[in-house]
């Protein structure tokens, strides 16, 4: 074995040696390196060495002879008094500069003749030794190689490294206060605004799902995980946007029926085929961010034959009208479910009649953030008879006629109604919400200034249906920003309506939503959350943007609300000093004094 043509072999010929000395020769000159300069170097520090002790000797022999006496003080030369002057200069022109000024203001409450020992430090660190040459340690002497780590002694000299070591020990106060193991402020806040946040210690399920989520990379396989199990994992790891080809085949299961994927955006359409190869007997298909997709993922479900029977997916800009029209003909007499988020390009008017057509079967429609279907859609929606839930979300401004159709034609058979931003939606939608709708538990309609406080009102008393679970109400509200008293007549959720809506389902209710509704009043909320009054279901309330809610209306809501466990206060700038029952997190307080048990915090969302 060659290195830097030397043999293993100790009898080495003269070529050998005379390869050795011309690739050291060479690596030398390469990095710089005389051999000249290294034995000069040497010879020069033995040199001083041998002096310097011989010197010492002598002084020594000097001392012990001749009595001591005072030495008369030698005139300065012409050359040490220009030496003395230029220095005194440069020590002025750093008095004047921007540095001394930045560092005298560090040095406050010491005496101001320290001015002239700080100029004289900033003087001997400009004449310090560049990193990478020679210099002796100010303390132990000893020589060593500056580097740009390299620190300042007590007296402006560099040290060596094992006296840094030494001068910082000597310097420090004490040890760092670490910080604690648990979640930090800041993401403590984000999953409360997620609605993530647990008090307490989490379960021991929970913790384990998460620490397999951390460590997902170093996971073969799940093994035996339940399916909700699996369906946790997946909601972390599509937070974490750690769901890739190689995660994904940890889901893949022949045997289960419902994969759940909320955040696709990583994969292609290999791995759509490889979802439907895998589990033939897929039931519920749950994929979001799927903007890869495209025509031949369905048309392999179609091959395969695949039962199909919910489908919720997000973002399939790519697939043609053709292809849904061939989906839903083929199955969609199958379809239970069917929930679609975020078409532009595709899913007109058209396909919305053949979908309505072909899935007679539908129990569940949601539709959001579609840009092609209008008025023909909500038409075609109204022909079906066997729908539960209806969840309408379009981008397109509808007549009222047709919304009205809808409710006469599917209301009686309605479990819960989400109506979000139909702006010319008027009265008529609530009194046929009232006469046709008897069984809903869920009722959400927002972002409309049309219909009235007066007709909510109505919409509550009288009414037959039982106590609602989940109401949304938010943006009901007059948008005159230059009245903002608003009309005579309230438009939106005001008092009345408030009351009505609380005397009806209070009893009942667990998420109540009436942000931004700000015409309801002080007195309202007082006869609401008054002291006889009990709310023992209310789980979720926000009341952001609420001008009128102080910190009275705070507590007389806590007092009422016994299993509350967040308020959102967006906007509610007359929360400023507030006792917070143990368990609730209050969400939006801009810097208000939350007191939790006895603790005063602040908290800033």
């Amino acid at each position: 074995m060659y290195v830097f043509g030397l043999t293993e072999d100790r009898g080495e010929t003269s070529g050998a040696r005379f390869d050795r000395r011309s690739a050291l020769t060479d690596f030398l000159a390469s990095n710089n390196i005389s051999a000249a300069q290294i034995r000069n170097d040497h010879d020069r520090r033995v040199a001083d060495a041998t002096r310097q002790a011989a010197e010492e000797e002598e002084a020594t022999a000097i001392d012990r002879e001749e009595p001591e006496y005072e030495p008369t003080p030698e005139p300065e030369s012409p050359e040490d008094k220009t030496k003395k002057r230029k220095r005194q200069q440069a020590i002025e022109k750093i008095k004047k500069s921007k540095e001394f000024a930045r560092r005298k203001a560090r040095r406050i409450g010491e005496p101001d003749d320290d001015d002239d020992i700080l100029a004289d430090i900033m003087m001997n660190e400009k004449q310090r030794p560049n990193p990478g040459q020679l210099d002796n340690c100010e303390i132990c002497g000893k020589r060593f190689t500056v580097t740009a780590y390299s620190k300042t002694g007590p007296s402006g000299g560099l040290l060596c490294a094992d006296c840094s070591k030494k001068h910082v020990d000597g310097d420090k106060k004490g040890p760092v206060k670490k910080r604690s193991s648990g979640i930090g402020r800041r993401k403590n806040q984000s999953n409360l605004l997620d609605g993530m946040a647990s008090h307490g210690t989490q379960s021991l399920l929970e913790t384990c799902i998460k620490k397999v989520a951390d460590n997902i990379d170093d996971v073969e396989e799940f093994g035996d995980l339940p399916p909700p199990v699996m369906h946790r994992l997946s909601q972390i790891l599509s937070r974490k946007r750690a769901v890739t080809s190689r995660t994904l085949d940890l889901f893949l299961r022949p045997s289960h029926k419902e994969i759940n994927i909320y955040d696709c955006a990583e994969l292609d359409t290999d791995d759509y085929h490889k979802i439907l190869a895998s589990m033939p007997a897929l039931t519920r298909l749950n994929l979001r961010f799927v903007t890869p997709m495209k025509d031949r993922v369905f048309q392999y479900m179609m091959d395969r034959d695949m039962n199909i029977q919910d489908l919720h997916l997000d973002s399939p800009n790519l697939v043609t009208d053709d292809c849904w029209r061939q989906v839903f003909t083929q199955l969609g007499p199958r379809l239970h479910s069917l929930k679609l988020w975020n078409l532009d390009s595709a899913f007109d008017d058209e396909t919305m009649q053949i979908m309505c057509k072909s899935c007679t079967g539908l129990r569940r429609l949601k539709l959001k953030y579609l840009w092609k279907v209008g008025d023909k859609a909500l038409e075609s929606i109204a022909t079906l008879k066997n729908l539960e839930h209806l969840s309408l979300h379009l981008d397109q401004e509808t007549k009222p006629e047709s919304l009205l159709q809808v409710i006469t034609e599917v209301g009686p058979k309605l479990r819960t109604l989400s109506l979000e931003e139909f702006r010319l939606a008027d009265d008529r939608l609530l009194q046929h919400i009232h006469k046709h709708c008897h069984q809903l538990s869920k009722l959400r309609f927002t972002k409309n200034d049309l219909c009235t406080d007066k007709e909510l009102a109505a919409l509550f008393r009288e009414w037959s249906n039982p106590a609602l679970r989940f109401v949304d109400f938010s943006g009901l509200r007059d948008v005159d920003m230059s009245n903002p008293a608003g009309p005579p007549e309230p438009v939106g959720l005001a008092s009345d309506g408030f009351i009505a809506l609380m005397e009806h389902s209070g009893a009942k209710i667990e998420t109540l939503n009436i942000a931004s509704c700000r015409h309801i009043s002080h007195a309202a909320y007082q006869e609401v959350f008054s002291e006889d009054k009990q709310y023992p279901e209310l789980k979720y309330l926000d009341i952001a943007f609420q001008e009128v809610v102080d910190d009275y209306l705070a507590q007389c809501i806590f007092r009422c609300c016994p299993a509350l466990t967040r308020m959102v206060v967006f906007g509610c700038f007359k929360i400023r000093d507030l006792r917070v029952p143990k368990g609730v997190a209050v969400i939006g307080t801009m810097g208000a004094k939350l007191k939790v048990d006895g603790i005063a915090q602040k908290e800033i969302v």
